[in-house]
């Protein structure tokens, strides 16, 4: 049976149907789940999509923060259900608390889209499952609050549980540690900056996002399904 993947729509979002897409092309039943859903139903894993939820006021993600869904996405992850997030997705997963640190403005106050080199720092999480540790994956960045940050405290954290998921090769936005992306204690959450999607087709440069997308239905179809 498919993997079904539920993507999270909130008003401002605008990568929702190049997700669904990137998905279905892989074998997976991917729909949408309206923001304002206070459960959901049964899914294999979620992913927050890139965008800019609520018009990003106040800033990225903390108006999205308190969409009902997120009480949802949030029990949802504490089950152990894997969630990914993408861009905004990612943003909205810090100000959730879902993920430590968070995205401020990009080094040279710049907005980027182009794309970039990450490399893979860990195998084993929700997102890289069964992904060599060292692979370098070409994917483009659009952002321009794209630049991670955490205090000393946290950052040790994350080294020392290994929780860096992906670090870019030649840092563009001035995250710290070169971070593109971590995840939390459970290795089910995973948020980055980068667009797996919209690597996932010839016609859109690079196939390399498929590497990431497959890694996470591998998961899907490995979890149990979640309410």
């Amino acid at each position: 049976m498919a993997p079904r993947i539920g993507v999270v729509l909130f008003p401002g979002t605008n990568c929702e149907h190049d997700a669904v897409q990137a998905l279905g092309r892989m074998g997976a039943d991917a729909e949408l789940v309206w923001h304002g859903a206070s459960s959901l139903g049964h899914y294999d894993a979620l992913v927050l999509p890139g965008g800019f939820a609520h018009g990003d006021y106040l800033r990225p993600g903390a108006i999205a923060r308190f969409s009902p869904v997120m009480e949802a996405v949030a029990d949802y992850a504490a089950a152990g259900g894997p969630v990914v997030g993408i861009c905004n997705g990612f943003q909205v997963l810090t100000e959730a608390g879902l993920l430590p640190g968070a995205l401020q403005k990009n080094r040279g106050l710049r907005f980027l889209c182009t794309t970039v080199a990450v490399r893979v720092e860990r195998a084993d999480t929700a997102l890289t499952d069964g992904v060599a540790v060292g692979t370098e994956l070409s994917i483009p960045i659009n952002h321009f609050e794209g630049n991670y940050t955490c205090d000393a405290a946290t950052l040790a954290q994350l080294r020392d549980e290994g929780r860096v998921v992906l670090r870019y090769v030649d840092n563009p936005n001035g995250s710290v540690d070169d971070i593109a992306g971590v995840c939390n204690a459970g290795r089910n959450v995973v948020g980055l900056m980068p667009h797996p999607e919209r690597a996932s087709d010839p016609l859109l440069g690079s196939e390399d996002g498929i590497v990431l997308l497959a890694a996470l239905l591998r998961t899907a179809g490995a979890t149990a399904p979640v309410t």
